[in-house]
């Protein structure tokens, strides 16, 4: 479920990139288990293991703001993209380049971080849960809002053309998530369209949550 490591399965899987697949149950506490903080000592997901090196959300990776943990995977995103240049993630054209930087700065530092479990457990359980649905539907709102307006201009086939970029890995990811709060879209024409777009894109139905090992049945 986690958006984070939904968004770095599909750049993984754009390049195509073989790899392997190991669930860190986030429900069961799991990323706070010994095993885990060996490989991220933070507890966050993902965590991406190249060889001998791993990649994770440490200050010694990447300088950043604890709150906006999604940065995590966003250092992973720039290191799948130098080491693997097949398919760029990035458009050769500077203003794409720079929208496709915004876009994903967007969901990454507005909206994902916005909605994490502890958040949303933490207005749950002390305001109660109108309030946490209420707190995600301002947020998501919000951000959907800013995008529409940011890639009307830019859209083709998907957020900034014809091909799948950086932007698109991140978009498909907070859709996903929007529809676990019953959150609707029909304000938002653009993301539903892409929403749709998406869906036909083998590299990301094979990055989908449902069609994870560990995903329930």
């Amino acid at each position: 479920m986690s958006s984070s490591a939904y968004s770095v399965r599909i750049a993984l899987n754009v390049k195509g990139l073989e790899y392997e697949y190991k669930a860190v149950n986030l429900f069961r506490q799991e990323q706070h288990r010994p095993e885990y903080l060996k490989i991220n000592p933070i507890g966050f997901v993902p965590s991406l293991k190249d060889g001998n090196f791993v990649l994770a959300d440490s200050f010694a990776i990447i300088m950043e703001d604890r709150f906006l943990t999604s940065y995590c995977f966003f250092c992973i995103m720039q290191y799948l993209e130098e080491k693997y240049p097949q398919h760029p993630l990035l458009p050769h054209d500077l203003k794409k380049k720079a929208i496709n930087y915004q876009a994903a700065s967007i969901v990454t530092s507005s909206m994902q971080p916005l909605i994490r479990l502890p958040i949303l457990g933490y207005i749950g359980r002390n305001l109660g849960q109108d309030e946490k649905i209420s707190w995600v539907n301002k947020h998501l709102g919000k951000g959907f809002a800013a995008l529409e307006i940011l890639l009307r201009d830019h859209a083709g086939k998907y957020a900034t053309g014809d091909e799948i970029f950086l932007a698109d890995v991140f978009l498909e990811p907070i859709i996903n998530a929007s529809q676990r709060y019953d959150f609707d879209m029909s304000e938002y024409p653009l993301m539903s369209r892409l929403s749709m777009a998406y869906q036909q894109v083998p590299a990301i139905q094979a990055a989908m949550p449902e069609n994870q090992p560990d995903a329930p049945q």
